[in-house]
């Protein structure tokens, strides 16, 4: 090269430099695709998406590549630097000229290119995809022989190189891919994604409408009786039962008897007639579960029972639905007949309310675990039932009960503490 003009060199020299950049950068750009989308990229026909994907199924390969190619222009690229430094400045230069290189290649050749594939993962891998597999194929002699030594150590060590890393992910590395999607994906889909993988740890328990809440018709009422509540119900289907719902008949359908109540001709036997069988559910059926099985049994109500086969609550599938999306309209969610708010930012919540619909409402986060209502919470944590003008703190939380009798909570005043004033009237036995 001792004839070549020094102008030529140092173009060669830049070259180099551009081609350790790309090696570095495909490396970096590769290795840091989301593979979910690579593969969604790959199924839609992405010609670079497919490449990549191809390169990726023999990670040792690929890096053997990428390795070969940047080891390949960094040598190259001292030896013309020394080259150069011996012809412009003699053997003062060499060592200048070494650190310079130095600083070049890690700025220009190493950090600068590893930062932007780093930023833009896909505008790297993709369009290099192409080349790497040239590369790939041009090298396939030396790649076979170096990734066979390599996977000879990698057995000495005890590691199988032909054993892909595959598991499965986990409910909770799921819940971390759709947090982390927040910036595609709308607040609305993320929370009902998070909704669905949330199903397997709610149960039917937690969400089915307790048996002193449930609508049912009782045989052995009048038949007048039975014929106004028909008429003025707003629930498309009742249980059906006999003095107690824990003898339950069957469930019926509007529709099955509308025609019989707009003739007139409704009776106790025809009434029965319409009913279906009732459909019995466990109560810690997780609710992932009892969404499947309502699809298989062609059902929307079920009859929840504990392990004594005592009926405890119903539930629908409207109910499992409203967990996933939420109400399915603003004013069913605005609307809650058990929470009252007060004008000092306080509120005035029935004993029997769900604190899960509580939490969903209010956007609070009391303890849902363990007791289901707010009047269960309560008499859980004082552990007997309170009189009135009881207080209490439940983390953030402050309740003040303001009616008891039956044997339960009726009415609590609640408030986030540092968001409402203290009860006027100072109640004393406040706990802490």
């Amino acid at each position: 090269m001792g004839d070549i003009h020094p102008g030529y060199l140092f173009g060669l020299l830049v070259l180099l430099l551009l081609c350790s950049a790309f090696f570095s950068s495909v490396e970096t750009g590769v290795l840091s695709l989301d593979r979910y989308r690579l593969r969604h990229l790959a199924k839609q026909g992405h010609r670079g998406a497919r490449r990549t994907a191809w390169l990726l199924l023999r990670t040792d390969r690929l890096l053997g590549t990428i390795l070969i190619g940047n080891n390949f222009v960094n040598i190259i690229a001292s030896s013309l630097a020394t080259l150069l430094a011996l012809r412009l400045w003699g053997d003062v230069g060499v060592a200048p000229t070494t650190i310079a290189l130095t600083l070049i290649l890690l700025i220009f050749g190493e950090i600068t290119p590893k930062t932007y594939a780093t930023l833009r993962p896909e505008r790297v891998a993709f369009p290099a995809s192409l080349p790497l597999l040239w590369l790939q194929r041009l090298f396939s002699p030396l790649l076979w022989l170096m990734t066979g030594v390599s996977n000879a150590i990698l057995r000495l060590c005890g590691l199988e190189p032909s054993q892909r890393n595959r598991k499965p992910l986990s409910n909770d590395e799921l819940r971390s891919v759709v947090s982390d999607s927040s910036e595609k994906l709308s607040a609305n889909r993320q929370n009902m994604l998070l909704s669905i993988l949330d199903l397997e740890k709610i149960t039917v328990n937690d969400l089915m409408v307790p048996r002193n809440e449930v609508q049912g018709i009782d045989l052995d009422d009048e038949l007048e009786s039975i014929i106004s509540q028909l008429r003025n119900t707003t629930h498309t289907r009742l249980p059906v039962f006999r003095n107690d719902i824990n003898q339950v008949e069957g469930i019926v359908h509007m529709r099955q008897i509308a025609r019989l109540l707009t003739h007139n001709q409704l009776t106790k036997d025809s009434l029965r007639a319409a009913c279906l069988e009732p459909y019995f559910i466990p109560e810690s059926t997780p609710l992932a579960t009892q969404l499947i099985n309502f699809q298989k049994q062609k059902r929307r109500i079920g009859i929840v029972v504990d392990e004594y086969g005592e009926v405890i609550g119903i539930i629908t599938l409207e109910d499992i639905l409203e967990e996933i999306v939420g109400e399915f309209s603003n004013a069913d969610a605005l609307r809650n007949p058990d929470i009252h708010p007060q004008a000092d930012g306080t509120y005035v919540i029935d004993g029997s309310a769900n604190i899960r619909d509580i939490n969903r409402a209010l956007g609070w986060q009391l303890p849902s675990e363990g007791p289901k209502t707010l009047n269960g919470l309560i008499t859980e944590a004082l552990e007997q039932i309170p009189d009135c003008a009881v207080c209490l703190r439940i983390g953030p939380y402050r309740l003040e009960i303001l009616q008891s009798g039956e044997n339960r909570v009726k009415s609590v005043r609640v408030w986030l503490t540092g968001r409402a004033a203290a009860p006027a009237d100072g109640t004393s036995n406040a706990l802490a």
